[in-house]
Order: C-alpha cells, then structure tokens, then sequence
C-alpha cells in the first residue's frame, strides 16, 4: 500500500452485498474478496475495508460489545454535480438518508450502503 492511501474499515451485514453496492454505484474496484468475512475495494486514494460479522473485526470486545454498522461517521466522497448523481443513483435503486442540504461550502446528501452505514456525496460552492 501507498503511503498515500487512506484506509477506512466499515464493518457491514453483508461483504458481497457491500462490494457490488460500491463497486456498481460509487465506481469502486474490488482489490480482493474473502466473503463471508471480509473485502476491500479502492477509489483514488481511498482504500474501503468492508468486515463482515466473520471477520476478526467483527469478534466482540471484551465487555461482551460487538462491532456493528451504520454507524454516524462516514467516507465523504466529492463529486462535481450533485444534482445528477443524486438522480442517477436514486434511479438505480440507492437509499438516502435525508434530501439535499446546501450549506456555504457547498450542498450535500448522505447515501446508505446496504448495511446503513454513510457515504456523503458532496460538491463544493463555485467560488
């Protein structure tokens, strides 16, 4: 791995379901699959580690908690018109989290992969 590379581990219901959501919908490549307990796919300099309740990842902590998904933290992904992504993806069967929210930096919505947890799609203010 590059020493440019951002890792960020979700940990999801289901691997294969994750890596088709995000290799289909976000244009992620699959870099290696190991379902049931875990995958990772790339985006530019994102690498997504996707643990499944399998995985090591997914072994309880000490007090008996397990890892889960969905959880309020997530990938934050720029893409340059919202609008017409936000269209092509909810056409495609893609579930939202709330509506378009525009802001002075910019507008954004959050997507959810199949397990709930957040990909927030944003385009940046024209200055």
């Amino acid at each position: 791995m590059s020493e440019t590379t951002v890792n960020v581990r979700y940990m999801v219901n289901d691997v294969e379901a994750a890596v088709e959501w995000y290799v289909r919908h976000l244009g992620f490549s699959l870099l290696s699959n190991q379902a049931p307990a875990f995958a990772d796919v790339q985006r530019g300099s994102l690498r997504l580690l996707l643990s499944g309740p399998t995985s090591s990842a997914g072994r309880p902590m000490p007090d008996g908690e397990r890892p889960q998904p969905g959880g309020w933290n997530c990938i934050h992904l720029i893409v340059d018109d919202l609008t017409a992504e936000v269209a092509r993806l909810r056409a495609a069967g893609v579930e939202f989290r709330n509506d378009i929210v525009t802001g002075p930096g910019g507008s954004q919505i959050l997507a959810m992969d199949p397990s709930g947890n957040f990909v927030e799609l944003f385009q940046p203010a024209r200055r």
